[in-house]
């Protein structure tokens, strides 16, 4: 295939991007007031949101014009706007594993959109791997993680996103029991974020061991503190045992590399 190519870098040009969504702020109204006075404070080529201010970066994120146009064209909420960086970790990491042989996973698909942000940055309805998106799509199982649309019909209303992407395998059902109706032998990048520790490791268990050598995964929830930190401990030892340390990132995702 054909990958996206960066464009010519604009020594001049610095980006900087804002957007008021974060999460586990007491005062909004106070907050956004001292972050914009910290953001005048600073060196260009700041980022705020996600529950991320940096400053002083490229954010290569949006000077990559094919990720971008993937990103934008797939906002679908203020969340999707706000997780740009984390997004862009996924594009990256797919760039990598759409050289490899298996299969590309998602477990924990919610709309769809993290998947089709990666499908459509390479190469959209010709994307070259096999798809597979795992969640129960009409309700959550995890206790006060219920999100908008998650109801009656919401599954039908994922699949038609995807009604040009028939390389997309989107499995209804529990997890690791949904794995039985159709799941890769070999698995080149693997998402996971399903909000609680007991089916994340219940994925790993089934998915780890095949996926290959230089293959990625990504663990959405690792960095994160408060009510996801009990998945840091509970994936560490599992991660440790086979020889693994998992790379924390800013953006609150953890990476792991295959080898």
């Amino acid at each position: 295939m054909d990958l996206p190519k960066l464009p010519p870098l604009n020594l001049e040009q610095i980006v900087n991007f804002y957007t008021p969504k974060s999460w586990g702020i007491s005062d909004p109204a106070r907050f956004a007031a001292l972050m914009e006075e910290a953001r005048q404070l600073v060196t260009p080529g700041s980022y705020l949101g996600d529950n991320l201010f940096t400053w002083g970066r490229n954010n290569s994120l949006f000077e990559d014009t094919e990720f971008r146009n993937a990103w934008q064209q797939n906002i679908q909420n203020d969340a999707d706007q706000a997780i740009a960086w984390r997004r862009y970790i996924l594009a990256c990491a797919a760039f990598h594993c759409v050289q490899l042989e298996g299969d590309f996973v998602e477990c924990g698909v919610y709309t769809g959109t993290g998947i089709k942000t990666v499908m459509d940055y390479l190469g959209g309805p010709s994307f070259p791997k096999t798809f597979w998106g795992y969640d129960t799509y009409d309700y959550n199982p995890v206790e006060g993680h219920r999100f908008a649309g998650q109801q009656e019909g919401f599954f039908e209303t994922v699949q038609q996103r995807f009604a040009n992407y028939p390389q997309t395998r989107l499995i209804k059902g529990f997890l690791p029991d949904s794995f039985a109706q159709g799941a890769p032998e070999r698995v080149a990048y693997l998402h996971i974020d399903l909000n609680n520790a007991p089916g994340e490791l219940a994925a790993l268990e089934v998915l780890f061991d095949r996926v290959v050598p230089g293959g990625i995964i990504v663990l959405d929830d690792y960095e994160w503190a408060g009510v996801y930190r009990s998945q840091k401990k509970a994936e560490d030892p599992w991660f440790e045992a086979r020889g693994y340390r998992v790379f924390p990132l800013p953006t609150g995702q953890g990476l792991i590399i295959k080898r």
